[in-house]
């Protein structure tokens, strides 16, 4: 078995990492590649990409892609970009598709549009070939209390110089779903929606519902129209109960006045009947007093019975019943 030096293993361990290292900060290969592809950027370009973190193979690789697409973006740009924390890539693809769409698109606008958190290759693949938005049910009534329930499609296309700062697709599909409702609640009746369905599209495109939005609204389709409950008749039955109730409670309260009344009264007979007997039995001594004081005679005594008697004659003709009932004893 042959021995090897330590010191000559050592030296070539050394030089294996010294190449290692200086092709990693000098990516010859890349540069070859890039002068191949007609970019031009120098290997110290290279050696400070790798020294400010930023990926050498995606910055020329993005040049290379940019170049042949007939784009004239620099490698500052690209690193700016980068650093900022932007998807070179999705920005490189989205400059292609514009040109190649003929839709105007700059690499500044194109890059605040990836910065600001939206896809721009997305977008710019929507202005292309226009997205399709369906509607969820939107629930509305006519004047004549029938419920309408539609379901809309809307066809738009992103507006590229609204992406920075516009509305997104919930703004558009409130918007819609505003118009669905005034059109519908704005008809006389529910025949006249279900006979002419365009007229809801006509009134919402009218209004402009694409401003200040990332979209431009091209068409508003209905694609059902259902009809609901009938909330007039509801509202009148609900309306009806609730006034049925108001009255019921009403008697209701009248009534316990009303017998409150009658107790009130009662209480108040019993207590004069209950002053009647007080007084009656205090008209026996009240006589023996008069008879002592000499204010009442033997006469005026026999006259008081004899109004008495003749009193209680006249009450007992005057209950014919309670004479019947003596007859028969």
């Amino acid at each position: 078995m042959i021995e090897m030096d330590p010191s000559l293993i050592a030296i070539v361990v050394g030089a294996v990492v010294a190449l290692f290292i200086f092709f990693y900060f000098l990516p010859v290969n890349l540069w070859f590649t890039a002068q191949l592809s007609g970019v031009r950027v120098s290997l110290l370009n290279l050696l400070l990409m790798r020294l400010r973190k930023v990926s050498p193979s995606l910055v020329v690789n993005s040049m290379i892609i940019s170049t042949k697409a007939g784009l004239n973006i620099t490698s500052n740009e690209i690193e700016t970009h980068y650093l900022a924390g932007g998807n070179v890539s999705r920005v490189i693809k989205a400059l292609i598709s514009a040109d190649k769409a003929n839709i105007p698109l700059t690499f500044k606008s194109a890059t605040a549009i990836d910065l600001a958190g939206r896809d721009v290759f997305d977008a710019v693949q929507i202005s292309v070939n226009p997205r399709v938005i369906n509607t969820p049910p939107v629930a509305a009534v006519a004047k004549d209390g029938i419920q309408l329930i539609a379901k809309a499609r809307v066809t738009v296309r992103a507006n590229i110089n609204q992406l920075v700062g516009g509305a997104g697709e919930e703004t558009i599909l409130a918007r819609v779903g505003e118009g669905i409702v005034t059109t519908i609640g704005s008809s006389e009746t529910h025949k006249l929606v279900l006979e002419n369905p365009d007229r809801i599209s006509r009134t919402v495109l009218e209004k402009g519902l694409d401003s200040g939005t990332a979209f431009e609204i091209l068409s508003i389709d209905i694609a059902d129209i259902d009809i609901g409950e009938n909330i007039g008749a509801k509202l009148q039955t609900d309306q009806a109960e609730a006034d049925l109730k108001v009255a019921n409670a009403r008697a209701e309260e009248r009534r316990a006045m009303a017998v409150a009344s009658e107790q009130e009264m009662r209480s108040k007979a019993q207590e004069a009947r209950a002053k009647v007997i007080e007084a009656e039995a205090q008209l026996p001594l009240a006589m023996a007093e008069a008879f002592r004081s000499g204010n009442l005679g033997i006469m005026d005594y026999y006259k008081i019975q004899n109004i008495q008697a003749d009193t209680d004659m006249r009450e007992s003709i005057s209950r014919p019943g309670d004479k019947k009932g003596n007859d028969k004893k």
